[in-house]
């Protein structure tokens, strides 16, 4: 239903009043076989006496009782369909229906509630065995091919990403681990260079496992999450030497 444009209320003012009737799926699914605005059955309604209760029932048109099943099967529909009579209950209920131009139109106000019921017969017995069938039929089934199946979609043997995992877990691998007292070594000789430096290349200068070398580095270094420097290592204070500085105890 549309949330925008205005509700035409003529069938408020009109004080249409109309039933809502439950009827069963298979009746609803021949309506809609006929073609155009064909007549799909005829409503009788009859009182019995002055005060007597209606008695309201639909005829399915015979065109409409062909009804399709698994391997082309077919049965005819039951015709006779009697109403079962239900009150409003103190509920307000009301048809809508949307024009082709999003407007909302108000058709009338329920003032009766209906189930719709196949009268059980031969022909609703074979109807029903039929819908047994086919619920009891298997959704996926194999098939033979004639020919090959063809498509724009080839199997891809290994994706990028996972190439890619694999290169870098080999090199990993390859990396072994070397002394600390060596690593520090070259740790400290790139500090000497540079002051800041990502574990990237630090991983390439040390040629050492990425996670042997964040163990050693958190020993000597600082990892800085934020500012200019931000995803860089640097030394601690008292391990800092760069060269340029001045050297003392000389």
């Amino acid at each position: 239903m549309s949330e925008k444009g205005e509700v035409d209320l003529t069938g408020a003012k009109q004080n249409t009043g109309v039933w809502l009737v439950k009827v069963p799926k298979y009746l609803s699914q021949q309506w809609e076989k006929a073609t155009g605005r064909g007549e799909v059955g005829r409503l009788r309604i009859c009182k019995k006496g002055n005060q007597g209760k209606a008695e309201v029932s639909f005829t399915l048109n015979e065109e409409l009782t062909v009804y399709g099943g698994v391997e082309s099967k077919t049965v005819s529909a039951p015709r006779e369909h009697p109403f079962t009579m239900q009150t409003v209950g103190g509920q307000t209920l009301a048809v809508f229906t949307e024009t082709s131009s999003d407007k909302i139109a108000l058709d009338g106000v329920v003032v009766q509630r209906a189930e719709c019921r196949p009268a059980v017969n031969e022909s609703y017995m074979r109807l029903k065995k039929l819908q047994i069938e086919e619920s009891a039929k298997p959704i996926r089934l194999s098939q033979q091919l004639q020919s090959p199946v063809t498509n724009n979609y080839k199997p891809v043997a290994n994706h990028t990403y996972n190439l890619e995992y694999e290169r870098k877990k080999k090199e990993e691998g390859k990396r072994a681990r070397a002394d600390k007292q060596q690593v520090l070594d070259m740790l400290f000789s790139a500090f000497e260079k540079h002051q800041y430096y990502n574990i990237k290349d630090l991983v390439d200068i040390t040629k050492q496992p990425v996670v042997y070398l964040k163990e050693i580095l958190r020993d000597i270094g600082v990892y800085n999450v934020k500012g200019t420097h931000k995803n860089t290592w640097e030394l601690r204070p008292e391990y800092r030497h760069y060269q340029g500085e001045e050297k003392t105890d000389e």
